[in-house]
C-alpha cells in the first residue's frame, strides 16, 4: 500500500514537471443547470447554498449533520484542483445571471438586504476573475500542511465509534489532497505565480517537521486520542489498539504525502528569489487594489490607506506619550518606550508550563469578567459556549499570536479562543484584556455566535464572512470594553492603545509592502520601530501580510466605520439613542459590506431607533452591481465626491455626511471560512 502511494504522489509530481512541454488539457467542469424560473427568491437562496456546497464535502458532511445524508460525506476530504476553482467561478457568473431575474425594486426588509449581500458576494468573486490564481495556496500560515490536521484533530466530529472509521477514511485521502495542492501550485508556477521564499521555506520546514518521529506521536494521533478520551465516547472496543491502528495509517498515507509535498515545494524555491510584495506578480498592482477593496468593503486607494495610517499613528502616540508620561516614562520615542515597557519583568509571565497555564487562566478571567459587564451594553450575550486554549505547539512557530474558531452551528462545538504560546514575552500582562476582548468578549465570539443564531435570514447570512465587519467589530469592541470599565489600570489602557496602534501601523505597511514596494526588512523595521511589540511577533505580522495582501487594513477601517455610523446615531437620536439597540442593529443583521451597512444604519435612524434592528430598504438604495470593466471601477450610488474625511478627537468621522461620503459599491475578494486572526 505504501509503495502504491508513493508511486501516485510522484506520478503527480512528473505531471507538473513535464506540464511546460504541452498545452494543458481543458477539463470538463460539470456545473449543475440552473433551476426552472418561477421558485422563490428563498428558494433561489437555499439552492445556491446547496449547489455550492456540493463542490465541497466538509461543507455537507457540516450542513447536513444529525441527518441519514451525513455518512455519505463524513469520510471525504475537500480536493483542490484548478477544475474546481473554475468551477466555482463559472457557478458564481450563473448564480449571479439567476439573482438578477428577482426584481430588487420590489423586495424590503430582509429579503432586499439578503438580495444586496448576495450580488454583492457573487460580484466579488467574478470580478477577481483574471486574478483568480494571484493568491497563494502554499503559505506558512493558513495551508494544507497545517489547516488540514488542525481540522482532523479540533473539528471532524466526534460522537460514536462510527466517527472514528469517518477519520480514518479522511486520513487515507491525505494523498489526493496534497495531490490536489501540487496541481493547483504547478498551475500557478506555469505562469509565474509564486508565493514569497521565505513562504515556501517555512512550508517545507514545517511539513518536514510534522511527518518527523514515530507516527504514534504525531498529532494526528495523538490528539485525536486525547480529544476522545476527554470526551469519552467510544466504546472499550474501538478505543482499545486504536493508537496503533491510527499510527499504522498515518505512517501508509499522511507521511508519504507530507513528504512528496515538501520535495515538490523545494523544487520552486530554487526558481523564487524574492520575498517583495505582490507588486511584483503579473497584474499584481491591480491584483493588490482588487484585494483591498475585497476587504476594506471600500474605494480608498493604497495611498488613501497609506496616509490614513500614517495620520492615525501620529494621533495615537500622542495619546499613548501621555499615559507614559504620566507614568513617569517620558524618554525616548514611544516605540522605544512600549519595548522597555514590555521587558519589564513585572508585566511578563514565567518562562515555563506553569507560566504558560498561567496566562490561558488569566485569559479566561478576563471573559468571564467581559461576560459579567454586557448588561447596559447588549441586549444579549453570546449564543453559545467559549473556550480558551493553547495554539498547537507543531503550529505555533507560524500561527497567528492568537485567533478565533467559531463554534459548530448545531451547538456541538465551543467556541474556541487560541492563544499562541510560542513565546511568554508576547502576553504581557497589560496586553492581555485587549487581546481577550477582541477574540472573544465582546468581540469576535460575541459577533459570531449571535450571527449564527440569526431567524428569518437565508442560511448563507448566517455564515457570511467579511473582515471589515468581523475585525472591524473586534477593533471596535476593544474600544468599547475601556467604556464599560474593564480597563481601569492605565496600564491595560496602554496596552489598548498599543493595539490600536498596530492596526494603524498595519495600514502604513500593507500599502508600504504592496504599492510603495517596500522591502520585508523595512516593513520590520518600521513596525519594530513604531511599536515596541517583540521582534518574533513582527516578523510573524510582517509575513503574514506578505501572503495575505490587504486583509489587515479591514481592522481599523471597518473600526472607523462603525465608530462614524454610531457617532452619527448619537448626535441625530439624542436622548433617545439606546447603546444596546445600536449594537442589535450592528450584530443581528450579520455580516455586510460596510457601504451597505451604512445604508442600513441611516435607515434605522431615519425609523427613530429602538426596534429590533429590523430595516427598511433605503430610499433610492437598489444597490445595483455593475462592474465596468476589470480595473473594478464599480458605481457609487450616491456619487458622492471623495473628500478628505474629517477625524475628531477620538478618531472617527463626525456628522452623517461624513458616512455618506464613504459609501462607495465595490467588488471584493473572495472571503473564505478560517480562522480569524487578531
Amino acid at each position: 500500500m505504501r509503495v502504491t502511494v508513493l508511486m501516485t504522489l510522484l506520478l503527480v509530481m512528473l505531471l507538473a514537471a513535464c506540464s511546460d512541454e504541452a498545452e494543458r488539457e481543458v477539463r470538463e467542469v460539470e456545473v449543475p443547470e440552473a433551476e426552472e424560473v418561477g421558485e422563490s427568491l428563498q428558494d433561489f437562496f437555499q439552492r445556491v447554498e446547496r449547489e455550492r456546497a456540493e463542490l465541497s464535502p466538509q461543507t455537507m458532511a457540516a450542513a447536513v449533520a444529525g441527518t441519514e445524508r451525513e455518512s455519505d460525506y463524513l469520510g471525504r476530504l475537500d480536493i483542490p484542483s484548478v477544475e474546481r476553482t473554475e468551477a466555482e467561478l463559472a457557478m458564481a457568473r450563473r448564480h449571479r445571471d439567476e439573482l438578477g431575474r428577482f426584481d430588487r425594486d420590489g423586495l424590503d426588509g430582509q429579503d432586499a438586504l439578503s438580495w444586496d449581500i448576495m450580488a454583492w458576494q457573487l460580484d466579488q468573486h467574478i470580478a477577481g476573475a483574471e486574478y483568480l490564481w494571484h493568491d497563494f495556496p502554499v503559505n506558512q500560515l493558513m495551508a494544507v500542511h497545517n489547516l488540514l490536521p488542525a481540522f482532523m484533530t479540533d473539528q471532524h466530529p466526534l460522537r460514536r465509534d462510527e466517527d472514528v472509521d469517518f477519520y480514518i477514511q479522511r486520513l487515507m485521502q491525505f494523498p489526493d489532497v496534497f495531490q490536489g495542492t501540487i496541481e493547483v501550485v504547478a498551475y500557478r508556477a506555469e505562469q509565474d505565480l509564486y508565493p514569497p521564499r521565505f513562504a515556501l521555506e517555512k512550508t517545507v520546514r514545517d511539513a518536514r517537521a510534522f511527518v518527523e518521529g514515530p507516527a504514534i506521536d504525531n498529532p494526528l494521533v495523538e490528539r485525536f486520542l486525547a480529544r476522545a478520551d476527554r470526551a469519552g465516547v467510544l466504546s472499550d472496543e474501538r478505543r482499545e489498539g486504536m493508537e496503533d491502528e491510527l499510527a499504522q495509517v498515518v505512517r501508509e498515507y499522511v507521511v508519504p504525502a507530507y513528504r512528496v509535498f515538501a520535495d515538490y515545494l523545494e523544487g520552486l524555491i530554487e526558481r523564487v528569489d524574492s520575498n517583495a510584495g505582490v507588486w511584483r506578480l503579473p497584474d499584481g498592482s491591480d491584483y493588490y487594489r482588487w484585494v483591498l477593496r475585497g476587504h476594506t468593503t471600500t474605494g480608498m486607494t493604497p495611498d488613501e490607506i497609506h496616509r490614513l495610517g500614517l495620520e492615525e499613528v501620529e494621533r495615537l502616540e500622542a495619546k499613548m506619550d501621555d499615559i507614559l508620561c504620566a507614568q513617569d516614562r517620558c524618554d525616548g520615542t514611544v516605540g522605544e518606550r512600549m519595548a522597555a515597557l514590555n521587558a519589564d519583568e513585572r508585566f511578563l509571565f514565567e518562562d515555563s508550563d506553569d507560566g504558560r497555564e498561567a496566562i490561558l487562566q488569566s485569559y479566561r478571567e478576563i471573559v468571564a469578567q467581559a461576560e459579567g459587564a454586557l448588561d447596559g451594553w447588549f441586549h444579549e450575550g453570546p449564543a453559545g459556549e467559549l473556550e480558551v486554549r493553547r495554539v498547537p505547539e507543531y503550529r505555533e512557530d507560524t500561527a497567528f499570536r492568537a485567533y478565533y474558531m467559531r463554534p459548530a452551528a448545531d451547538g456541538s462545538r465551543p467556541g474556541v479562543f487560541f492563544a499562541n504560546l510560542r513565546s511568554v514575552d508576547e502576553h504581557p500582562r497589560f496586553a492581555l484584556p485587549t487581546l481577550a476582548h477582541h477574540e472573544a468578549v465582546p468581540g469576535h465570539h460575541l459577533q459570531i455566535s449571535r450571527m449564527q443564531v440569526m431567524e428569518d435570514v437565508p442560511s448563507f447570512r448566517r455564515s457570511f464572512g467579511l473582515h471589515a465587519h468581523a475585525e472591524g467589530w473586534a477593533l471596535y469592541a476593544e474600544h468599547l470594553a475601556a467604556e464599560m470599565g474593564l480597563l481601569d489600570d492605565p496600564y491595560d489602557n496602554l496596552g489598548r492603545l498599543q493595539a490600536e496602534l498596530f492596526r494603524a501601523v498595519r495600514l502604513v505597511v500593507d500599502t508600504g509592502l504592496h504599492d510603495r514596494r517596500w522591502s520585508r526588512e523595512k516593513g520590520i523595521e518600521y513596525m519594530l520601530e513604531t511599536t515596541g511589540m517583540s521582534e518574533s511577533d513582527v516578523v510573524a505580522e510582517i509575513e503574514r501580510y506578505l501572503v495575505i495582501p490587504g486583509q489587515a487594513c479591514a481592522f481599523k477601517i471597518g473600526m472607523l466605520r462603525m465608530q462614524a455610523m454610531r457617532n452619527r446615531a448619537e448626535q441625530a437620536l439624542g436622548d433617545d439613542f439606546d447603546i444596546r439597540d445600536f449594537h442589535r442593529v450592528i450584530l443581528d443583521n450579520g455580516a455586510m459590506p460596510l457601504d451597505l451597512l451604512d445604508g442600513v444604519i441611516d435607515q434605522w435612524i431615519d425609523d427613530g431607533g429602538g426596534g429590533s434592528g429590523g430595516f427598511k430598504a433605503p430610499d433610492g438604495g437598489q444597490w445595483k452591481y455593475e462592474v465596468r470593466n476589470s480595473k473594478y471601477e464599480a458605481p457609487n450610488p450616491k456619487q458622492a465626491p471623495r473628500t478628505k474625511i474629517p477625524m475628531t478627537e477620538t478618531g472617527v468621522t463626525s456628522g452623517r455626511q461624513a458616512g455618506a461620503d464613504a459609501q462607495v459599491v465595490n467588488s471584493a475578494a473572495d472571503c473564505r471560512q478560517g480562522p480569524i486572526p487578531p
